[in-house]
């Protein structure tokens, strides 16, 4: 369920790409180029995040031996003689995101089919052929488009139409929400078996001035609690991982660390499962997808709150 609310894109793409370097490789090179004015859109942020990631994966697996990934804004104004062209689109003034890469770039056939679920051209156990199919469904909830332009050798370019809204009072107080992110200096584990959102949750969580331990499951959490000589304040922990789930983790650590709280990553087929009591049980937790803005808030309040007895 999209959540959609006022918001500048130039802003989302800022937040974004503090976390983009260490999910596309050193041996790529990211230029950000935002529009001069803000380009507000209405649009559900967590979403909107999510596009930019996607979008970012696939140009870093498009240039397995680098490259530059570009990413820009613009706003543009389609007249009837565009939309004539463009049976799909409205006229009106639009904000653009054109997210483009150097790499390898997609035959005719390949683009006719690249937003289709489930279909990829990578190796098995590389993707699922759903980050283009997610991108796709996000933008036609928000009211755009999104075409592609790529030639095999050439690289590919993504070009995303929001409608364009004017600033209000909703963006104002949406801009004032987001300037004040939450912030600490406690100790966080993190423990999610996806390898993108266990590092962009360090990275932004290290950029909140936390000092933050990563483990790939469970088992290695439990490692980590027992090996730490010092205080971890939080387990942030998926639900669903391999070996030892999260609801089992936080269980397990709550006899070796008493004092730590903990706060669960969960989608929406583990709050309608089995999980949903253990989930209810310990009061907070963090939907996927989830915007930075609101990790920072819901680790803070983890952290804030007392913990009840087990």
């Amino acid at each position: 369920m999209l959540q959609p609310r006022v918001l500048d894109l130039n802003s989302i793409i800022a937040d974004v790409s503090k976390m983009l370097p260490r999910l596309i490789g050193e041996d790529i090179e990211l230029k950000i180029l935002p529009q001069a004015s803000e380009g507000w859109v209405k649009a559900d942020q967590s979403q909107m995040e999510q596009v930019l990631l996607n979008l970012a994966v696939n140009a870093r697996d498009a240039m397995p031996k680098g490259g530059k990934l570009t990413i820009e804004t613009t706003t543009v104004d389609l007249d009837e003689t565009y939309v004539r062209q463009h049976a799909s689109i409205q006229p009106g003034p639009y904000v653009v995101l054109a997210v483009s890469d150097t790499g390898v770039g997609m035959d005719a056939e390949t683009q006719a089919h690249c937003f289709e679920p489930f279909f990829t051209t990578k190796e098995q156990g590389r993707g699922t052929g759903l980050g283009l199919a997610t991108v796709y469904g996000v933008i036609k909830q928000s009211g755009g488009w999104i075409w592609v332009y790529s030639e095999p050798g050439q690289g590919t370019m993504f070009k995303i139409y929001l409608p364009k809204v004017e600033e209000n009072s909703e963006t104002a107080k949406n801009a004032k929400g987001q300037s004040a992110v939450p912030r600490g200096t406690e100790t966080i584990l993190v423990a999610e078996d996806q390898d993108g959102i266990r590092e962009l949750a360090r990275d932004f969580l290290e950029s909140c001035g936390y000092t933050v331990l990563v483990a790939k499951d469970g088992a290695e959490a439990i490692k980590i609690a027992e090996q730490h000589k010092q205080p971890i304040d939080l387990l942030l922990t998926d639900v669903v991982m391999p070996k030892v789930n999260g609801p089992e983790l936080a269980q397990r650590l709550a006899v070796v660390r008493p004092a730590m709280k903990t706060l669960y990553m969960s989608g929406y087929a583990e709050r309608a499962t089995a999980h949903h009591d253990a989930l209810t049980q310990d009061g907070i937790s963090l939907e996927k997808p989830f915007s930075l803005h609101t990790l920072a808030g819901k680790v803070r309040e983890a952290l804030d709150t007392q913990i009840l007895k087990r």
